[in-house]
């Protein structure tokens, strides 16, 4: 078997998923084709999945692919590709999709989803992956893509809409979403046994249902506690619970995402709204700069101790794999799309995040049917600057970013439409040979 990793110098993500199917019987014997177009950051996840590898029994091999000329090779009869590459990295594209649109008077706390940063983050991600999917079409086009890049519901979208490539979407919030709300309302008894429905879309799938071991529905417990927990000036995950008091239902991801995907909590006219929710301006930025210390830290001392440990973690991707190769039947929360109206109420080219089953036949999405209304409302406002980009990415229409832009929630609440035309010029031309050419 052959598991190809694109991006492979993103370390975590390498250690982790890499790591995950050397834990793994069915998987650990497997070639591990790692591919990335940095040398150096190839070279390092190299050295610490090597040594992972041999402190598991040395199974398996890895084998290294640099630059775009051995991308098909790295490809090359590839059972599964895994899929984590940022185009254009933290310096420059991700610095430049902070401080241009902050000269404007709009701030961003991650901007990698939605917002203007999430979508000049497709815009220069999806020519990428589309001559991957040309490639996988020609040497592996049996090949299921897992893929964690971000923006999630625009490049697994595109992927499922305009290539032939299987592809599913994977992110970590759902694995975590009820057991966190749990923790922080002090309801850890309730962990064991619980049974949960999500469905909605990525970073904003909603906690349907959440139910104890006996079948108790366990909402209108979470809906008394979560009043004091809004008034702690110390607590950070604010905006989640605000969406359980005014939409009804908590979300999957993190209140430092939510903050930016709605016109509520971000605004420049009402800055003490910052403070009363705790809402973390420029947090990407900070944590691409402590990841990048913190690797090298972490590298040096694998380089002293020569031994690398791993468990295998809650990350999806190898239990998918496991699944495929073994016939053992596994759920997931997977971003897929909405055909047949898995949700009834979101259109159906829309990228949804909903459970799937996983089995020796592939992965089958399960039918949800309605949203609350509250919820799905919410989810357009996202779908449409999804469905916007991507035609965008299509067609190479300026116009399409324009209005994407436009119908931003975040955005629309802040500048004008001609504010917003020109920020959108300006980060085309920042990004220079990062983004193609849009007529």
């Amino acid at each position: 078997m052959k598991i190809t990793f694109m991006g492979a110098g993103s370390t975590v993500f390498a250690r982790n998923v890499i790591g995950d199917c050397m834990c793994t019987e069915a998987l650990r014997d497997s070639t591990f084709a790692l591919y990335d177009i940095d040398g150096g950051r190839l070279k390092e996840s190299q050295t610490i999945l090597e040594a992972m590898r041999q402190t598991k029994g040395g199974y398996g091999r890895i084998e290294c692919y640099l630059g775009e000329e051995q991308r098909k090779d790295a490809l090359r009869g590839a059972d599964f590709v895994v899929n984590a590459i940022q185009v254009g990295l933290y310096d420059p594209c991700t610095i430049t999709d902070f401080e241009i649109p902050k000269r404007y008077g709009l701030q961003q706390t991650i901007g990698d989803t939605l917002g203007i940063g999430g979508i000049m983050r497709a815009l220069r991600t999806i020519p990428v992956m589309d001559s991957f999917a040309r490639d996988m079409a020609e040497v592996c086009p049996d090949a299921l893509l897992l893929n964690y890049t971000n923006p999630m519901a625009m490049l697994t979208g595109y992927m499922l809409r305009y290539t032939p490539v299987r592809t599913v979407g994977l992110c970590h919030s759902v694995q975590v979403c009820s057991e966190t709300l749990l923790g922080e309302l002090g309801m850890e008894d309730k962990l064991e046994g619980r049974r949960e429905l999500i469905a909605g879309i990525n970073h904003m799938a909603w906690l349907l249902e959440i139910r104890d071991k006996d079948g108790r529905d366990l909402y209108p417990e979470i809906k008394a506690r979560i009043g004091a927990k809004i008034a702690d000036p110390d607590f950070k995950d604010k905006v989640r619970l605000e969406y359980i008091r005014h939409f009804g239902y908590y979300c999957t991801e993190s209140s430092e995402h939510n903050a930016e995907y709605n016109p509520f909590y971000i605004k420049s006219r009402y800055p003490e709204l910052i403070a009363r929710y705790n809402i973390p301006l420029d947090e990407y930025p900070r944590r691409c700069v402590n990841q990048i210390e913190g690797w090298k830290k972490e590298y040096a001392q694998l380089l002293e101790s020569g031994v690398r440990e791993h468990e295998r973690s809650r990350e999806y991707a190898s239990h998918i794999m496991e699944s495929i190769v073994t016939g053992t039947p596994y759920q997931i929360g997977g971003n897929v799309l909405n055909t047949g109206r898995l949700i009834s109420n979101l259109p159906e080219e829309a990228c949804v995040e909903v459970p799937c089953l996983v089995n020796g036949h592939g992965i089958h999405p399960c039918h949800v049917g309605a949203l609350p209304v509250q919820c799905a409302a919410m989810n357009m406002t996202n779908i449409n600057v999804q469905l916007l980009t991507i035609e965008a990415a299509r067609t190479g229409r300026r116009d399409h970013i324009y209005q994407a832009a436009m119908l931003d929630p975040h955005t629309a609440a802040e500048l004008d439409i001609d504010s917003i035309r020109s920020m959108v010029d300006d980060l085309i031309e920042a990004h220079g040979s990062y983004l193609p050419a849009y007529r």
